[in-house]
Formats: C-alpha cells, structure tokens, sequence
C-alpha cells in the first residue's frame, strides 16, 4: 500500500514540474519570428475577407434569386394568394440580405485587423 502511494505522488510531483517548466519554455519568443508570422497572417486574413464575402454575395445572390422565382411561380399558379405570400417573402429576402450584411462586417472587421 505504501508503495502504491509513493507512485501517486511521484507522479503528482512530475506533472506539477511538467506544468510549472512550460510557462517558462513558451514564454520565450523571437522577435522576428513573430513579426513574420504577423505579417504572413496579415495576408490570409485579406484573401479571407474577400472570399468571405464574395461567397456570402454569391450565395445571397442565389437565394434571393431562388426565392423570387418560388414566390413569383406560386403568384403565377394562384393569383388570389399572393397577398398572403407577399409578406413572408419580403421577411425571406430581408434574413438573407443579413446574413450577407453579417458577412461584409465581418469582413471589415478583418480589413481593420491588417
């Protein structure tokens, strides 16, 4: 039993020194190491921005397209429904322009971090 103990807390004191040592190992950075990464972030976050929005344009595009086709059909099969269509479908096209709209903040935000 005793040995069993001083194998826990032989364990116990290594992960303690593991723990205590890796503050100090990633404390340490170079300088120019890490200026050179920013750098290279600075420019994926422009390529993200620009194929973040131009992807949420696109898709919003054809969403709305989807969704103006859908609704004129169905006001085509049933001219006396489309005053109960019309509102649900500006409420569609308004969530889709704000996802897009979401999209292009989000992008402005990275533009701002470069």
């Amino acid at each position: 039993m005793v040995k069993q103990t001083t194998k826990y807390v032989l364990m116990l004191a290594v992960g303690l020194a593991v723990m205590a040592m890796s503050g100090v190992a990633f404390g340490q950075t170079d300088q120019a190491a890490v200026e050179v990464a920013q750098q290279e972030s600075f420019g994926w976050m422009a390529i993200a921005a620009g194929l973040g929005i131009g992807l949420a344009a696109f898709g919003g595009a054809l969403g709305m397209g989807r969704a103006a086709a859908q609704f004129f059909d169905g006001v085509s099969r049933n001219p006396g429904a489309s005053d109960k269509m019309f509102v649900p479908f500006i409420i569609a096209l308004a969530l889709i322009e704000a996802m897009v709209i979401y999209a292009l903040i989000i992008a402005f935000f990275l533009q701002g971090n470069i």
